[in-house]
């Protein structure tokens, strides 16, 4: 069985189906039918926008609102990525979008972590000839006008938890109405507490919302694909190794970029730039890694050898220890 590496995964956006129905009725919601559900869950070549995208995240964020929906997505959801052969996964959400019903972003870390930590440990009881699936939690703040607060929160949570659960921060949300650099604060004083980030830009927003990324110290960019349309900042990334956290199909889906057959990630690859291949949301977007994989084989060629070099990108980015490097560059070879 082959092995993927994800590293740009939003909880909201790829709750598994099965969970999603499952949570709706033990909640005593509404049912819908089948149809209704994958229209309220997923977009289709009709979508427009980021935003339009976004607009698929309203029912999982209703169904995220206690430790038990947490705990139960995150865990429902590992076991879903194992399954499609993940041996390492980073996981991002946003605690602060999570807290609609008395709980705390603390609160909603811990049950993310709990889910997390069940499913590591009934993986370790399995005794399967299949390698383990390892991953982390990424912590989001949020692209809102007035939640200075709460993105500081979010940030001193991420020290907290660093390394027991939680491996990183991200800055998401629509990208365009507030520049990035609005939100350096944020990352200055993650620099400051040693926490690694990852920004998205590049996406809705063009070359200069990259450009804002890499002045608040990001080396890792969610996205990025717009930096195509500038040659200066493609070679500046190129030159300092900056990662792209690529996703294809979302990116048609959102219209960052419009033809799947002349998808620049194998082109960029091939220049010497450090991109990975991602899912993103996986429900929103109506596929996974493996699929991806696929896509890019049949659309633009993508090489096994040119797989190779991804994964081996997605292990250098990777927010985990050496050992776990080591791991899963061994598994490479297997």
């Amino acid at each position: 069985m082959r092995k993927f590496i994800d590293l740009h995964l939003h909880l909201d956006g790829l709750v598994p189906v099965a969970t999603i129905k499952k949570l709706i009725s033990e909640h005593h919601y509404p049912i819908p039918s089948d149809e209704k559900l994958r229209q309220e869950l997923s977009v289709d070549s009709n979508c427009k926008s980021l935003d339009q995208f976004l607009e698929k995240f309203a029912l999982p964020n209703k169904l995220m609102q206690t430790r038990h929906d947490i705990k139960t997505i995150v865990y429902d959801l590992l076991v879903e990525l194992k399954e499609q052969g993940l041996v390492y996964a980073e996981i991002r959400f946003a605690p602060q979008l999570h807290t609609k019903k008395r709980l705390t972003q603390e609160n909603v870390i811990k049950a993310a972590i709990e889910g997390l930590n069940q499913f590591l440990i009934d993986q370790k009881q399995e005794n399967s000839n299949q390698p383990e699936l390892h991953a982390g939690l990424i912590l989001c703040l949020m692209r809102f006008a007035n939640n200075q607060k709460e993105n500081m929160e979010t940030v001193e949570l991420a020290k907290k938890f660093l390394n027991h659960g939680v491996v990183g921060l991200d800055l998401a949300g629509a990208e365009g109405p507030i520049p990035n650099i609005k939100y350096k604060q944020f990352f200055d004083r993650a620099q400051e507490l040693g926490i690694p980030y990852t920004i998205h830009a590049g996406e809705a927003a063009g070359p200069d919302s990259i450009r804002q990324a890499l002045e608040m110290g990001a080396k890792r960019i969610g996205h990025g694909i717009r930096c195509t349309e500038d040659k200066k900042l493609t070679q500046e990334l190129i030159d300092r190794q900056i990662i792209l956290e690529c996703c294809a199909t979302s990116n048609m889906n959102t219209k960052a970029f419009d033809q799947i057959d002349s998808y620049p990630i194998k082109k960029l690859l091939h220049k010497g730039m450090k991109v990975t291949l991602n899912s993103d949301d996986m429900t929103v977007s109506n596929t996974n890694l493996p699929r991806e994989y696929k896509l890019l084989e049949e659309k633009t060629n993508l090489t096994s050898e040119e797989e190779t070099t991804l994964y081996l990108n997605a292990v250098d980015a990777a927010f985990t220890s050496p050992d776990e490097k080591i791991r899963l560059r061994a598994l490479i070879q297997k």
